[in-house]
């Protein structure tokens, strides 16, 4: 969740603060904050609110010349979004100053322990606790006072910490929360995320937990948990910085979903030669179950991906959500095949369920985006999916390329008569998914009708249910709506009660075995007047005029692949909405990218 950065360098400390926090609020934008040293001392600036409120704050220290520091964007879970609640917080006679991603969740009894001993609290958030335990501990060594001060925490925690006494110097740490250092030339910088610090070099560090990392101008030096130095080796980011900008488009989220036929072609280009699908990087053999753990978009991923392994490959698979699956007791062994999908590979609940499924000794591959990230380095497999980096909150393209991975994933296992056939329409997926970009006025125009709408079911049977998950979750987190999707035969046994005349249904009909169970259900519900919606390919068009309200056609696709394909004017017509109420598309309220929070 929460964005952090750190700088010691040659540079104006602030502005670079403010340029990584700039390419982090994606993460966070309750508040914001930095700190830095001037002249030995700590100065705190931080506020409620989007980043451009800090920025007029902070206008005159860009100015000045400062050359140490830190900086965060909040998305908040103690504490209510607050002046006095956002980040950095200092110790009472400031020597320290801290930034905090994750939850201490014994930060109660700590609080209590440290107010016996003398310590007052300004803020409700569970952060502030770690800056006085550091000064208790201190007696003259950060990296001592520092390690007896993690040793304290339960949770989940990156840090980034200055003190008065090293005042060329940031500390950092983390634990099961993402943290990078990047190394430059005169200037070394510490960052949530890749994007914060890609202008400036592409030569990071991953730190482990417990790593304990210090930076200056000209030097990193790391420990390990042991409070052993180590050395480490940089990783070489090969992306382009651009793929991070807007590039024209009014919002990253149309850039994103716009990127969607390239993206799904970096994803499956490489693996597939002379019609074959080749993993050579994965070892993996034919499982008796396979289990697939996600959470929000990619957990709807692994539902066609059930749908997709089941039918090809007619071995049983469970999706679960993964903050449900590491509390439950799965039945898991050595035969069991778990798939892991995230986006960021940082997403805490999923990493917990990846941990989880190896205890108990089954084999765990990892469908991720970020390369170097948590989950995709303790995996026993990758399959990367290359996206690039996604910066809008609502997932997109990151979606389109976990669907791409599953299906050259279930290819690679099936060898029925079909196969060259499916690898084929594989390959065709990006220029489908350009056809429908090509041509959106449809989904604008039925956007336009239905932006004020109370309330927008989805519906759909098999791989369109499916697939309706995810175009509903994609409407409300971006445009407030409520919405929900439904199995099409399951809206009778009781939802059908909240449809009313001009009630919008957007029902996906893409699947030819169910196509006249669906138009019965469609009848069900026109025949208590909801506005329907349909989705389906070119050449069945004719045959839903008569029941649909409007159509927005896909191009014609076997039924296997139409999830891929369907799912982007979902998120065209989601994006529409969102833009027509006036809303912060990139930013919706109350979540943020990448949740590294239980």
């Amino acid at each position: 969740m929460c964005g952090i950065v750190g700088y010691a360098g040659d540079k104006n400390a602030v502005a670079m603060l403010m340029h990584g926090l700039k390419k982090l609020e994606y993460r966070g934008y309750d508040s914001a904050g930095i700190a830095y040293l001037s002249q030995g001392e700590i100065k705190v600036k931080k506020c409620k609110g989007r980043l451009v409120n800090l920025q007029n704050i902070v206008s005159d220290e860009i100015k000045e010349e400062h050359h140490v520091g830190i900086g965060h964007t909040r998305w908040a879970t103690h504490g209510e979004p607050s002046d006095i609640n956002s980040h950095p917080h200092v110790s009472r006679d400031n020597r320290f100053c801290i930034v905090h991603n994750g939850i201490i969740e014994n930060y109660m009894s700590i609080r209590e322990q440290l107010i016996v001993d003398g310590y007052n609290f300004e803020s409700t958030t569970d952060s502030e606790v770690i800056t006085h335990l550091l000064h208790y501990h201190y007696k003259g060594d950060v990296i001592e006072a520092l390690f007896k001060t993690i040793h304290q925490l339960e949770g989940s925690y990156a840090l980034s910490i200055i003190c008065n006494d090293y005042p060329d110097q940031v500390f950092c740490v983390r634990k099961d929360s993402p943290l990078i250092v990047g190394k430059g030339k005169n200037e070394n910088f510490i960052a949530s995320d890749i994007p914060a610090i890609l202008k400036y070099t592409r030569d990071i560090y991953i730190m482990e937990d417990h790593e304990i990392a210090i930076i200056s101008s000209k030097l990193v030096t790391f420990y390990n948990s042991l409070g052993k130095k180590i050395e480490k080796q940089t990783m070489k980011v090969t992306w382009d910085e651009n793929a991070s900008e807007k590039e024209g488009y009014e919002h990253f989220m149309l850039k994103e979903i716009h990127e969607e036929p390239v993206a799904i072609t970096k994803t499956i280009g490489p693996r597939i030669k002379n019609n074959e699908i080749i993993l050579d990087q994965l070892v993996l053999k034919r499982p008796k179950k396979i289990i697939i753990v996600a959470c929000g978009t990619a957990y709807h991923a692994g539902v066609v991906g059930k749908y997709l392994f089941e039918k090809l490959l007619r071995i049983p698979v469970e999706v679960d959500v993964a903050s449900e699956f590491r509390y439950r007791d799965p039945i898991i062994d050595k035969h069991t095949l778990t798939i892991i999908i995230s986006q960021s590979g940082e997403t805490i609940d999923t990493l917990f369920a990846l941990r989880k499924a190896k205890e108990n000794n089954s084999k765990v591959l990892a469908i991720v985006n970020v390369v170097g990230s948590s989950i995709a380095r303790e995996a026993d497999d990758v399959l990367y999916t290359w996206a690039g980096p996604e910066i809008a909150v609502a997932s997109t393209k990151a979606y389109s390329t976990q669907l791409s991975a599953i299906y050259l994933l279930a290819l690679s296992f099936y060898k029925g008569e079909k196969y060259k056939d499916y690898v084929n329409q594989l390959q065709d997926v990006p220029k489908m998914i350009e056809h429908i970009l090509n041509s959106t006025d449809q989904v604008m125009k039925t956007a336009s009708l239905l932006y004020n709408s109370k309330s927008i079911f989805f519906m759909g049977r098999g791989l369109d249910y499916a697939l309706s998950m995810e175009g509903s979750l994609k409407l409300k987190e971006i445009s407030y709506i409520h919405s929900e999707a439904y199995p099409g035969g399951e809206l009778k046994h009781g939802t059908i009660a909240l449809i009313e005349k001009g009630t919008p249904v957007i029902c996906s009909l893409t699947q030819p075995d169910i196509l006249e169970k669906m138009i019965s259900n469609i009848r069900e519900i026109k025949a208590r007047g909801a506005f329907v919606i349909v989705i389906t390919q070119e050449e069945q068009v004719e045959k839903i005029n008569e029941i649909a309200d409007i159509i927005l056609p896909i191009p014609n696709v076997d039924p296997l692949f139409a999830p891929i394909i369907a799912v982007t004017p979902m998120q065209l017509f989601a994006y529409h909405c969102s833009v027509y109420k006036g809303n912060d598309v990139d930013k919706p309220r109350n979540l943020a990218k990448s949740v590294t929070v239980e």
